[in-house]
């Protein structure tokens, strides 16, 4: 049986009187791709950026190898950990967000290098050299010059996975990965995140790619108004989804196209 990596559990998260997320659960083991998919506003961002940390929660509990992530617990109440042991206790996750954040001043190496030679205080040579195989490993040594702006959306967000990569996380979180390409750059990123898949690489991945989500993902949730309203095998939610809200969802499409055929 493959090794838990992350759990969350019981998780609620409000902003206000809005809830986002309710009594959450979920289970992620090494190597596993999970996709989550669902309506805009239904939780989904916000799930991943609790996992990483980047949100406050207002109950229930995210662990990573058993441990407690971002806070420790008080009497009846948990109390977030300070700035630099919430952000070693990271050091094992890295997220793909959907704009890119990249920095614009940086060149494509110095973006992929700065976690290195920042963070982790890896010498220069050594963190050049790391990033150039994950250059070459996205398609973009070529590009180790050039500046994000004179790169196209899908070759950006690929420099954003090697950056990623850099820092050798136990678990990938992508957010919507491709929502902000134009139609003929996804493929060039799907096709780096199938790679990765392939290799064992454990990853949660929120996306509308349903194609994606189906052929590539180990298991499939689906979330509505701030909950998982289903949990399972991908390609057996797609085809028979228990839910007349899933069934609405999906829009019954029961012939999603390929990924090879989409490319």
């Amino acid at each position: 049986m493959s090794q838990e990596v992350i759990r969350v559990e019981s998780l609620c998260k409000s902003y206000g009187s809005l809830e986002v997320l309710h009594d959450v659960d979920l289970r992620l083991n090494q190597n596993e791709v999970l996709s989550i998919i669902g309506p805009s506003g239904s939780g989904k961002s916000t799930l991943l950026r609790c996992i990483i940390n980047l949100e406050t929660i207002n109950s229930g509990g995210i662990y990573l190898d058993g441990k407690l992530l971002g806070y420790r617990v008080g009497r009846e109440k948990l109390h977030a950990l300070g700035r630099d042991a919430a952000a070693k206790q990271r050091n094992d996750i890295a997220m793909v967000f959907q704009n890119f954040n990249l920095f614009p001043h940086l060149t494509v190496l110095d973006n992929v290098t700065i976690g290195l030679t920042v963070g982790r205080k890896v010498r220069s040579q050594a963190a050049e050299q790391k990033a150039m195989v994950l250059l070459e490993r996205v398609g973009l040594a070529e590009k180790r010059d050039f500046y994000p702006r004179t790169l196209s959306g899908g070759q950006q967000q690929r420099v954003a996975i090697a950056r990623a990569l850099a820092l050798e996380p136990r678990v990938i979180l992508f957010d919507e990965p491709t929502s902000a390409l134009d139609p003929e750059l996804v493929g060039e990123v799907l096709d780096v995140m199938r790679g990765l898949a392939m290799d064992g690489m454990t990853m949660i991945v929120v996306t509308h790619e349903m194609a994606f989500a189906r052929d590539v993902s180990d298991r499939l949730i689906v979330m509505d108004k701030g909950r998982i309203i289903e949990e399972g095998n991908p390609r057996q939610i797609m085809t028979n989804p228990k839910s007349d809200r899933i069934k609405k969802f999906l829009g019954m499409a029961e012939h999603i196209p390929s990924e090879t055929a989409q490319r």
